[in-house]
């Protein structure tokens, strides 16, 4: 924020005697999406702080034309995606179909404010799925009794962490989830052994010791892979500049869509380096949706692809779920199709699912 923009939000706090005021941020003024701007929706960027002070950026998606009081969406995801990725693309379907909605670069990331850059954090990037509430909740033609989220991949564990304690979220649905805290502190499919385990703490502590040494944050793998002799493998970019020999599918579906045009964004932190090197040490200690029963009786609905190598992920937040709840498996989807693959993404499953629950 400049000087002239502190100011101007310190006199709006001063005049209006508001506890929240909304903050001012230079945002960029052009259509930067992976995607085609629609005609059938309104279009404008906001501002608006969450609990901790942090200035969030969002895009917010109108119905054209439409009146009265509207149910709304909380939108965002993939995990190291911005707003003008995946997340994007919903908000602005789902507007086209009638909902109010905002797809919003959580905290650290992208547009939005906060330091330490490219940071994580299970809590406070829940609470940017309240925050986006909040807002959504002030506006004056959104119905604030009826106003849901989406998450994507890594921020549906969010999304429904948020659920667990927030109830005006009053529907919640997941598309390609991802558990984060389970996947940091456990690998794919719970694959680190005890010892493993035990490696990727001690690395990531040491790792402390070298930033705060430094006073710089290193970058580094926030699924901490080992190589085969059981040593840690470090790097300072999520996804590489071009595909080794023989790649496997999971890193060729990633590399596909945030290293070419289809999903490339320069404020991506999947498309352009990776997050700080110590991000796994709050998903190691704060598990995600561990009050899960706490949603219910508002709904769930899990999206997956068939062939996604992270089905597992909603197949197990289904079991552990109350009802009502939904698993909607995608045939011939992997994980990343249901980023942008408009063919596969079930968009008049989540538009029957939010009109029902949200009406």
């Amino acid at each position: 924020m400049t000087g002239t923009g502190m100011a101007a939000l310190s006199v709006g706090i001063a005049a209006s005697g508001q506890a929240i005021a909304q903050p001012q941020m230079k945002l960029s003024d052009t259509w930067d999406k992976t995607f085609a701007k629609s005609d059938k929706v309104d279009y404008k960027k906001v501002t608006f702080k969450n609990r901790y002070g942090i200035i969030l950026a969002a895009d917010l998606y109108q119905p054209k034309n439409a009146s009265g009081r509207l149910a709304a969406i909380a939108v965002s995801g993939p995990f190291g995606a911005m707003k003008e990725q995946a997340s994007g693309l919903y908000a602005q379907t789902m507007a086209e179909r009638g909902f109010v909605t905002l797809a919003f670069d959580p905290s650290y990331t992208g547009e939005s404010s906060g330091e330490t850059r490219n940071m994580a954090s299970p809590d406070i990037n829940t609470e940017d799925f309240s925050a986006a509430v909040d807002f959504l909740g002030l506006q004056p033609n959104v119905d604030r009794d009826r106003i849901g989220a989406i998450g994507i991949c890594g921020f549906s564990g969010m999304a429904l962490t948020a659920a667990t304690s927030d109830s005006r979220i009053k529907a919640v649905a997941t598309a390609s989830m991802y558990d984060m805290s389970r996947s940091m502190s456990r690998s794919h499919k719970d694959g680190y052994t005890m010892e493993q385990r035990h490696k990727v703490i001690d690395y990531i502590s040491q790792q402390r010791w070298i930033d705060a040494e430094s006073g710089k944050y290193a970058l580094g793998y926030h699924e901490v892979p080992f190589d085969e002799k059981g040593n840690i493998v470090k790097g300072k970019r999520v996804l590489p500049d071009s595909l080794p020999a023989d790649p496997d599918p999971v890193l060729v579906a990633f590399f596909n869509y945030y290293r070419t045009p289809r999903g490339f964004h320069p404020r991506g932190i999947n498309s352009t380096t990776a997050w700080t090197a110590t991000t796994p040490m709050s998903f190691f200690s704060f598990p995600m949706y561990a009050n899960i029963e706490m949603i219910s009786p508002r709904p769930v609905l899990l999206v997956a692809g068939e062939n996604a190598h992270s089905r597992y992920y909603s197949e197990d937040v289904y079991k552990e779920a109350s009802d009502p709840k939904e698993l909607v498996i995608v045939p011939n989807a992997d994980h990343v199709d249901l980023y942008d693959q408009m063919d596969k993404i079930p968009f008049d499953k989540l538009t029957s699912f939010f009109k029902q629950h949200l009406a």
